[in-house]
């Protein structure tokens, strides 16, 4: 039974290359799926993810089922993931090549047809995505764009944001300063 644990049936060498390996094609695989993946995960894509991670587990560790070989190979994944995040972070070259660009996907309060149909995204998600973020509809936003991440990043006009603590600050200003006209005027 113990020998079942620890022994980890391949070469560790050739371990941390087959986890190498199924990572960087893992990655391109991902990068050309493109970004709605990761910014609308929705059930297809999350069925899809998870066979994802099955599937590519037997190429991964071989004919390995030891907790000591499984231990190696998530080091060897954590190890080369760190490493791609800090080259990636390194070069601006790398990172887009790796991550993409931004992609606008609406502009002055329209959608951009092209670029939404391109990414396979719905609108009625991305309305959504635009009251989480503050607005009522897509009219009341300059830009919504689709980060290389995943993100959603929607650009509010001036008019349709949000009021903050120094919108509030300059208001109350304001109203102090309107008491006070007030004030000395009954006073006359």
């Amino acid at each position: 039974m113990w020998h079942d644990l620890v022994d980890a049936g391949i070469p560790y060498g050739e371990k941390a290359l087959r986890t190498v390996a199924v990572y960087l094609i893992v990655l391109v695989l991902l990068r050309f799926a493109g970004k709605r993946d990761l910014a609308q995960l929705n059930t297809f894509d999350l069925v899809v993810m998870l066979l994802l991670s099955n599937v590519v587990q037997n190429a991964v560790i071989g004919p390995d089922d030891s907790v000591t070989g499984a231990a190696f190979g998530a080091a060897v994944l954590m190890v080369v993931n760190a490493a791609m995040v800090r080259a990636a972070q390194a070069s601006d070259r790398l990172g887009r090549l790796l991550e993409g660009t931004p992609v606008e996907l609406a502009r002055d309060g329209r959608w951009l047809a092209g670029p939404v149909r391109r990414y396979g995204l719905r609108t009625a998600d991305l309305d959504v995505a635009v009251r989480r973020q503050g607005g009522d509809d897509v009219a009341e936003t300059t830009t919504v764009s689709l980060e290389p991440g995943g993100t959603l990043l929607v650009t509010l006009r001036d008019g349709d944001q949000a009021a903050d603590k120094n919108d509030i600050a300059q208001l109350r200003a304001e109203l102090a300063l309107l008491r006070e006209q007030l004030g000395r005027a009954e006073g006359r």
